[in-house]
């Protein structure tokens, strides 16, 4: 099959496959998938589709085969990406050479993110970042409240959502669980009802009982009903308390490493958050977006993911 377009159509594929379009094309065969492709570029998969449609609208033919689980190339789109893989060769070549001028990022980044990821997680590979990037400056909104990218001029908010806003690029960046940790050489507990019977102490608002799932890595799952002996929203305090041997603290696990002092005293088992086990970094997408953001977010994944 030979992939030809019609004089009629042919203004409007010239149009819809200029060097951008073909190194879009480029970059989502590569990709595999439309969701990965939008994360890579900073777009919405909404925007990616959108695209992708208008190119095999201007073509008249359809250069994916797409299923539920895959997205494949057609015989029109395998010879078509012979070319716009060039097309993303040359851009990728171009941009490399200017890489030594766009790697001296400037400017202030607008970042927000709840506490306890911010103090355990980010800080650290901020400090990293600007050590790269020393004209780059930070304001920091490390809350628990969510803020609206648009609206408050943020440029990137790492939150804990299993519904992320659609119009948002929302990437993955770091999977976690929330566990039961107390003292080190406490002796593991024998299931989650034991936590009923000692101090627990827990983030938010918890002066009437709490309750909660716990699920193991088999599947199974234990209701349960806490009662504070601690509250608050200062995470870092609880845990220095589980650390003295104030009780059981319920805490995500990258904020307890290896030599905090603390242990898991339900191991295999983890507590079932509404708010999903990943901590997904959001961002506008083009024009509105930073790029400096989606910089910032390239050195998070590497670290990260």
């Amino acid at each position: 099959m030979k992939l030809s377009i019609s004089r009629s159509r042919r203004t409007a594929a010239d149009q819809a496959l200029d060097a951008n379009a073909l190194e879009l094309f480029a970059r989502i065969a590569q990709a595999g998938s439309f969701a990965r492709a939008a994360r890579e570029l900073g777009l919405t998969r909404a925007a990616v589709s959108r695209r992708v449609a208008a190119i095999e609208a201007a073509v008249g033919l359809a250069l994916f085969a797409r299923s539920t689980r895959s997205l494949s190339l057609t015989e029109a789109g395998r010879r078509l990406h012979a070319r716009a893989r060039a097309v993303l060769e040359a851009a990728e070549g171009a941009r490399l050479a200017l890489r030594s001028e766009r790697d001296m990022l400037s400017g202030t980044l607008r970042i927000s993110a709840a506490p306890v990821f911010g103090v355990h997680v980010l800080a650290p590979l901020l400090a990293r970042f600007q050590s790269l990037h020393p004209a780059l400056r930070y304001e920091l909104m490390f809350t628990y409240r969510r803020v609206d990218l648009l609206r408050e001029g943020v440029d990137i908010a790492f939150r804990a959502t299993a519904r992320p806003p659609e119009d948002w690029v929302v990437q993955p960046l770091l999977r976690y669980a929330v566990r039961a940790y107390a003292t080190a050489g406490r002796a593991p507990l024998d299931g989650p009802q034991a936590l009923a019977d000692l101090p627990c102490l827990l983030v938010g608002q918890h002066e009437e009982p709490s309750a909660g799932t716990w699920v193991n890595q088999a599947g199974e799952r234990h209701e349960l009903t806490l009662q504070a002996a601690a509250w608050g929203n200062d995470l870092d305090a609880l845990l220095v308390m589980a650390r003295h041997g104030g009780g059981i603290v319920l805490s995500p696990d990258f904020c307890v490493p290896p030599d905090a002092g603390l242990v898991d005293v339900l191991p295999g088992w983890r507590l079932d958050v509404q708010e999903g086990e990943w901590i997904q970094a959001l961002t506008l997408g083009l024009p509105a977006g930073s790029e400096t953001a989606r910089e910032l977010l390239r050195f998070l994944r590497e670290h990260l993911v």
